[in-house]
């Protein structure tokens, strides 16, 4: 295995000529189908679209949109001619789309209709009034002085818009010379996609991800499941998060294979598509593999084709993993533990490693990448067992956070480290452990409670589908401890039942004081549950109820 110092339009190149006949990416449900020589000669006329348009290197293009076709599209052609590919959150609302616009710089924002109860054209009307009145291209707006275009993904045309056909018409007017130009003037080390954290801490940063991070990263990710040219993977993760743009995309390209994409995530599309399509990897976070392995239609689908992919992004249940690698016959399946700012992937477990070790652990370094367990006070090396900090070093460390000089220096140290800020143990064989966030600490009456532990513990008790532990205000301790419990289908417990079953087993600190029964978690759009607002819902759910915190 090597590091690669290719760009995406490199390697996508490379396949267009070597394998122009190989499926690149298939949507099943309407049978549309791109070849690698298809998909590059589609991305070569929208990057000239964008030239046209004022797109230089540098500038900043923000896609606003779930997984439709033309998003990779706008992916490789910002890539091609140096532009800088920002992905925007699919759940994201008025307030936080002004705020990545101003902040990011965008030049040009390439958005679709909407998505669930958002109606993306209508918020921009709302946010860009001039858009309404002036001429595409010409945009001269007050509050975002640094944007010029903005350009709907699709046939339909709105005011002040270009759409996709529009830019590639325009991009026949460039002469092929000028795309060559700015292709010659990317380097793998230029930064080629910004993400903008999901914000379960806070203010969103938006993390600045070079060619050479994400495709190695990708790449090295891809080995870890063996790919080759014959891999079809199913990708129903987001491509606005690194779940899917790297691990997915950037996974598949350098072994040449084909993705099969679903637009929005839903059980039934993707059981359908691995049977008609014979997929052979899936990814997913813990919560969709349930929906699919719960769904009443399940097995009427063959999914024997399957045999590797991807389970992160949250904590896996150990029963979870069991049925994910028997009954959808993904014997290979690996866990993948990293964050945005690594590119995203740290640690993988490996397709050798046991049924256990996949299911308790979160693996090895990844090739290329060391990783280490600090002592989060002293900032010295922790013994094998012992918890701290989980930090990495290497090629897949990103630039830094985007005008955030500061909140960069405070992540990445001196010596090249990047502080992750979760909790963690590696053991003597070099596996490591999530045990907590370090942010997600309670401290109750002075003492400092991981809520990784409390909610393995509950997950002992045979009602219980999925629990999570955060800290409630108080006035007496600053926090108490909270558990927020989704329940098994017709399944029954009070909170009492829950309190006694931790009675005598965990410190009586630990016990949660507060139980709460749910259907659903405050999630990301990635499928992480924000655990900060688990704390402010905690004081809603109180005072429905007419309790007093203590």
């Amino acid at each position: 295995m090597q590091l690669y110092d290719k760009t995406l339009g490199e390697f996508l190149e490379k396949y267009a000529y070597e394998t122009p006949d190989q499926e690149f990416m298939v949507y099943p449900d309407r049978d549309l189908r791109f070849t690698y020589k298809t998909f590059n000669d589609r991305v070569d006329k929208l990057a000239k679209g964008l030239l046209y348009t004022g797109v230089k290197k540098g500038d900043k293009v923000g896609v606003w949109a779930k997984n439709v076709p033309d998003w990779m599209t706008f992916m490789f052609a910002t890539a091609k001619i140096g532009a800088v590919l920002v992905t925007v959150n699919t759940n994201y609302k008025l307030a936080e789309l002004e705020y990545l616009i101003q902040n990011a710089d965008l030049h040009t924002i390439c958005i679709v209709n909407g998505y669930r109860d958002s109606d993306y054209v209508n918020m921009l009307f709302e946010l860009i009034p001039e858009l309404k009145n002036q001429q595409r291209g010409s945009l001269n707006s007050e509050k975002f002085p640094t944007l010029k275009n903005v350009v709907f993904i699709g046939p339909e045309k709105h005011r002040g818009m270009y759409n996709t056909a529009e830019l590639i018409l325009l991009g026949s007017h460039v002469d092929d010379v000028e795309l060559e130009s700015a292709k010659l003037k990317v380097n793998c080390h230029d930064v080629v996609n910004m993400q903008y954290t999901s914000g379960t801490t806070g203010f969103p940063k938006g993390v600045m991800l070079t060619h050479h991070n994400i495709l190695n990263n990708g790449n090295t990710v891809g080995q870890c499941m063996n790919y080759t040219a014959a891999d079809r993977l199913l990708v129903c993760v987001p491509l606005f998060h690194c779940f899917g743009c790297v691990l997915a995309v950037c996974a598949i390209l350098p072994a040449g294979g084909t993705m099969v994409m679903v637009e929005d995530f839903d059980p039934l599309m993707v059981l359908a598509s691995v049977q008609k399509e014979k997929c052979t990897a899936l990814y997913g976070v813990p919560t969709m593999f349930l929906a699919e392995l719960n769904h009443p239609m399940f097995d009427m689908f063959d999914l024997s084709s399957l045999r590797t992919g991807i389970m992160a992004g949250a904590p896996c249940p150990v029963e979870t993993m069991r049925e994910v690698m028997e009954k959808m016959n993904m014997k290979d399946v690996i866990i993948v533990y990293g964050l945005t700012e690594a590119s995203p992937g740290i640690t993988a477990t490996r397709t050798f490693d046991s049924a256990e070790i996949r299911a308790t652990t979160v693996g090895k370094a990844l090739p290329f990448v060391e990783a280490k367990i600090v002592n989060p006070e002293t900032g010295g090396d922790c013994e094998p067992g012992e918890q701290g900090e989980i930090c990495c070093r290497g090629y897949n460390v990103m630039k830094g956070y985007y005008k955030m000089e500061e909140a960069t220096a405070n992540v990445i140290d001196k010596d090249g480290w990047l502080h992750s800020g979760d909790l963690g143990v590696m053991d003597e064989h070099g596996y490591f452990k999530v045990t907590g966030r370090i942010k997600d600490m309670i401290i109750r009456g002075g003492e400092n409670i991981y809520p990784r532990e409390i909610e393995n513990f509950i997950y002992r008790m045979p009602e219980v589908e999925t629990v999570e532990v955060a800290g409630v205000p108080s006035p007496k301790y600053g926090e108490q401890v909270g558990a927020f419990i989704r329940l098994k289908e017709g399944a029954t417990l009070n909170e009492e039942d829950v309190q006694e079953f931790c009675r005598g087993n965990i410190a009586r600190y630990k016990i949660p004081k507060y139980i709460f029964f749910v259907k659903e978690y405050p999630m990301t759009a990635s499928g992480k549950i924000q655990k900060y607002r688990l704390k402010e819902w905690s004081v809603e759910l109180l005072k429905e109820k007419g309790i007093q915190a203590i």
